[in-house]
């Protein structure tokens, strides 16, 4: 990772208590050639995955409530947020993680899942990559109720709603995730349901 307009300087860690918090001084070379000295602060989390499950027949998508405190502490008054499943790769690849957090969240067992993009949901100050995907699913592969894993502490309600319903929680406001926004505009682009 070498580009010759950028030269880090000096890397300071501020947290390691949940993930990696860092302040980073760089000289950055600009278009008339001169140089400058920024301090950017950076949260490294690790990469992540995210997935649209989609019945064709039904058309339906699994969506997920959650409680997400940043959220709460930024104007949502209840601090929930629905979301697509979604998780941290952590040692895994990016569609391993994501069938493993399907059934741990959704409590589908999906097998096959299409990766539509990838993506930087706040290149301004988080480092993270999140690997986006579509899956189809059927009431045969429910394995489980879902909602998460206890030792994560996870507190996953599972809902499955018509996508013409889901899609217009957009316009209305209601759908304020990122990556669950992209991806029901992909499946609406691309008639999955």
């Amino acid at each position: 990772m070498k580009n010759p307009i950028i030269k880090i300087q000096k890397t300071e860690l501020l947290s390691d208590n949940w993930y990696i918090l860092n302040k980073v001084t760089f000289d950055y070379q600009k278009k008339d050639d001169s140089w400058i000295t920024q301090k950017r602060e950076v949260y490294d989390r690790g990469n992540g995955a995210a997935i649209l499950l989609y019945n064709t027949q039904q058309k339906t998508v699994i969506l997920t409530r959650q409680f997400r405190l940043p959220t709460y502490l930024n104007a949502n008054e209840t601090g929930m947020m629905i979301e697509v499943c979604a998780g941290l790769l952590d040692a895994d690849n990016p569609e391993q993680c994501i069938i493993r957090e399907t059934e741990e969240e959704t409590g589908y067992r999906i097998s096959k899942v299409k990766k539509v993009m990838e993506t930087y949901m706040s290149p301004g100050a988080v480092t993270e990559i999140l690997y986006l995907f579509v899956g189809e699913y059927d009431e045969s592969m429910k394995v489980s109720d879902g909602g998460g894993v206890a030792h994560e502490e996870e507190n996953i309600d599972v809902m499955e709603m018509p996508f013409d319903e889901a899609y217009a929680m957009i316009e209305s406001g209601q759908m304020q995730d990122a990556k669950t926004i992209i991806l029901l505009q992909y499946a609406k682009i691309h008639n999955l349901v």
